[in-house]
């Protein structure tokens, strides 16, 4: 019952380790709505990127790059897929991309789910496009929240809205104690001090000049006076302007003989360190030169802590400073500044009577009462809405050109309504043997392809049955069975196999070519559900979920969890390919076996959506190593599984698989997506025609009567059995060599494919390519 009432609520913000104020209410909101909701509430945030450096952590699992508009669409399907309850949208101008922060309107019509967005400013005169752009916002909104009276007295004047869906909860304050400041002066050596605070990151909005301007007149009224300037200057400051503001103070500090009276501490604190330090001023001053601030979480921390303040009358300050709560001056007015800081530090009763006003005061909003307030909000919306309505946007499938149809006649006869039979006796279905997920993972690739291209009624018929059996295999915990007997039982004591990474690729590439948008949110559900188990995999397990994470993070770039994980796996075949090659033997194992093109293949993949020159720089080595090895004479011989091929000695000659052709043929359009470089699809077309009689026998595998493919090349010639896996292998083949068949144009001539062109092209050099190359 308990999951019933569970609520899964996304937050659209930027959130830490991001240095900014809406990161750090995000933050502080989630943690307070979390203790009020208890186990009720489930956070997700969608965090605005502005450095691709930042690593993010739970709950952060998706990122938008602000002025990439993609990523918007992207968050929005990412969001209604997730089947959240409600969206908290944090919004700030010039948090969000296009005109005016227009590209957060065009994600929000397309959420399914109710909005509530915190206005952490309203504009007093906007121009047209900013007035448009918060209508268009408010609009979008279920509910809206304002932190100050102000802020519903403007809605209302200036953009006319009002009603009951627009409400006042205040900004969070730290929940500390009513302290003498002297115990914490010790901690950072201010002992017999009288301090002054002013913290936030640095702009020139601060007003900070104002303040040491009014600081010779306070030292000779209190000679132990100390100010002190906390946070780092503003990221979009630093980007556009550098350290000139700062550097601007110091050189004022140093021209009015000040050193021993000022100190900067250049960085972004944590919480417990700037609770120390508010703990150890005397006096806060907000010197801000703008009227236009409707809120200001440094202030509220400051009057939440019971400083005494003194701030100009920007409209924040105006509301908290009320009732004698703290002293109003007037903008840039260095000498009123010091004249009001002087008789409060020389006025004890007006010195303690402000601070503790201020402290009973901010009992009220303290954040553990605001994480109530909104958690009350989110549970009335809820409540009363039921998940907003809305019209969103499909997800179409891929538009293709137009290629002759494969032949799906064989693949039929192999189908019952349980799912793919696994063997076949000629082209008769063994229905002895059963089913498996792995060839039924298979066929939901092959399925989803082909219905992109041509999706009739048939075919996704057949994608249905193959994803439902796969779904079916998966457990409650995530992990996934392979056999299933023909009376629908699964088998017990399972040996180990690559199911689960087969699984996770096959949802991810639902996911990617989609017949209709529901299908994203069954895929992304499951896949979701099995992604932590892919460190338990064997390396080719491994290397089919990586080709799952790529293709997932083709639909949704900014999903940090999979990204994570992608990183991940492919860190760890790198490491197996470390552990086990040599300048003779480029490979991450001991021995080729069977679908060794996939290993290099999931690199090539993990390179092109990660970007990672290493990842590119062991696919290029390993995968020319594998072409040395099947492909280099003038008919491609493929590795038998009659001994295989270990180390020192040779490869074996039969039974050779389709599934290893496929396996190439994969590889190398995958090779080619990642160089650009055109002789990738003359291999692949070579690695093809085996499937057509160009092999060691001369002998076709692919049966054009029965349009099934048999299941090996034995030193007799084909094995006359057409299962599943084999047929399988000649489709997807087929596919992806038509995919490029308009690119491919077999030169006069074919020089070799020199990795270190390659790797020089894309700004990196492995340590074997000379040894493979020479």
């Amino acid at each position: 019952m308990a999951q019933e009432t569970t609520k899964k609520v996304a937050f659209i913000a930027s959130y830490l380790p991001r240095k900014c104020g809406i990161a750090t209410f995000t933050s502080d909101l989630i943690t307070n709505t979390t203790l009020a909701a208890g186990d009720s509430f489930i956070p997700l945030v969608v965090a605005m990127r502005s450095d691709p450096s930042e690593r993010y952590h739970r709950p952060v699992q998706f990122e938008i790059r602000q002025q990439i508009r993609s990523d918007y669409a992207s968050a929005a399907d990412f969001l209604n897929f997730s089947h959240v309850d409600l969206v908290s949208v944090q919004h700030e101008f010039g948090l969000f991309g296009g005109e005016a922060g227009s590209y957060l309107t065009g994600l929000l019509k397309r959420l399914k789910a109710p909005i509530v967005t915190t206005l952490h400013t309203v504009l007093e005169d906007p121009d047209e496009s900013y007035r448009r752009s918060m209508q268009e916002l408010c609009d979008c909104s279920t509910h809206l929240i304002t932190m100050n009276e102000r802020g519903i007295d403007m809605l209302r004047d200036i953009y006319d809205i009002s009603g009951d869906h627009v409400c006042l909860i205040p900004h969070g304050i730290p929940d500390l104690p009513f302290v003498d400041s002297n115990y914490y002066k010790h901690k950072f050596g201010l002992d017999g001090r009288r301090t002054i605070l002013t913290f936030g990151l640095l702009g020139k909005n601060k007003g900070i000049e104002n303040m040491i301007q009014a600081l010779p007149e306070i030292i000779k009224a209190d000679p132990s006076v100390m100010y002190m300037v906390l946070g780092m200057t503003h990221p979009n400051v630093l980007k556009l302007e550098g350290e000139a503001y700062r550097f601007s103070l110091q050189r004022q500090v140093k021209r009015l003989g000040l050193d021993q009276h000022v100190r900067f501490y250049n960085r972004f604190v944590e919480d417990e360190e700037l609770h120390n330090v508010l703990c150890a001023a005397d006096l806060y001053v907000t010197p801000y030169v703008n009227r236009e601030q409707l809120t200001s979480g440094t202030l509220a921390f400051a009057v939440g802590t019971g400083k005494a303040v003194v701030s100009t009358p920007y409209w924040a300050a105006e509301e908290l400073l009320t009732q004698n709560r703290g002293q109003l001056v007037p903008f840039q007015d260095p000498q009123a500044l010091g004249q009001a800081i002087v008789r409060i530090l020389q006025d004890d009763v007006l010195f303690y009577g402000m601070r503790r006003r201020a402290y009973d005061y901010g009992r009220e909003r303290t954040w553990p009462r605001m994480g109530e307030a909104y958690w009350e909000c989110f549970q009335r919306i809820m409540s009363h809405m039921g998940g907003k309505v809305t019209s969103t946007s499909s997800l179409e499938p891929a538009t293709t050109t137009e290629l002759p149809d494969p032949n799906l006649d064989h693949l039929i006869r192999l189908t019952d309504d349980t799912g793919l039979f696994q063997h076949a006796e000629f082209t008769l279905a063994q229905r002895r043997h059963g089913y498996c997920t792995d060839d039924n993972a298979r066929a939901v690739i092959l399925m989803t392809r082909y219905h992109a291209q041509y999706p009739d009624p048939q075919s996704r018929h057949l994608l249905d049955t193959y994803l439902s059996f796969i779904l079916h295999a998966q457990n409650e915990d995530g992990t996934v069975r392979n056999f299933m007997n023909f009376d629908r039982t699964w088998h017990k004591d399972e040996p180990a196999n690559d199911a689960l990474g087969r699984f996770l690729w096959a949802l991810g590439t639902v996911m990617t070519q989609p017949p209709a948008s529901p299908y994203v949110s069954i895929a992304k559900e499951y896949f979701d559900r099995s992604c932590r188990h892919i460190q338990k995999q064997y390396p080719r397990g491994m290397a089919y979920a990586i080709l799952g994470l790529c293709d997932y993070l083709e639909q949704f770039p900014g999903a940090s969890d999979i990204k994570r994980a992608l990183e991940l796996a492919a860190d760890g075949l790198v490491r197996q390919y470390d552990e086990n090659h040599s300048p003779d033997w480029p490979w991450f194992e001991d021995i080729l076996t069977y679908d060794n093109a996939v290993l290099p293949h999931a690199l090539f993949a993990a390179s092109k959506t990660l970007n990672h020159p290493r990842y590119l720089e062991v696919a290029l080595v390993s995968s020319q190593f594998l072409i040395e090895t099947c492909l280099s004479d003038t008919i491609p011989r493929l590795i038998g599984c009659q001994g295989w091929y270990e180390r020192g000695g040779q490869p074996a000659a039969f039974d050779q698989q389709p599934i290893d052709a496929a396996s190439l043929v994969l590889m190398l359009k995958a090779a080619y997506e990642s160089t650009q470089d055109r002789r990738y699809l003359t291999l692949q077309r070579k690695a093809f025609d085996w499937f057509l009689g160009i092999n060691d026998l001369h002998t076709p595998l692919y049966d054009f009567r029965t349009t099934g493919c048999h299941d090996g090349l034995t030193a007799n010639g084909p094995n006359l059995n057409q299962g599943a896996e084999s047929t399988i292998s000649f489709l997807l083949s087929l596919l992806d060599v038509l995919d490029v068949a308009a690119l491919h144009e077999k030169p006069e001539t074919e020089p070799p494919i020199l990795i270190k062109e390659i790797l020089t092209k894309n700004k990196t050099t492995p340590t074997p390519v000379e040894e493979l190359n020479n």
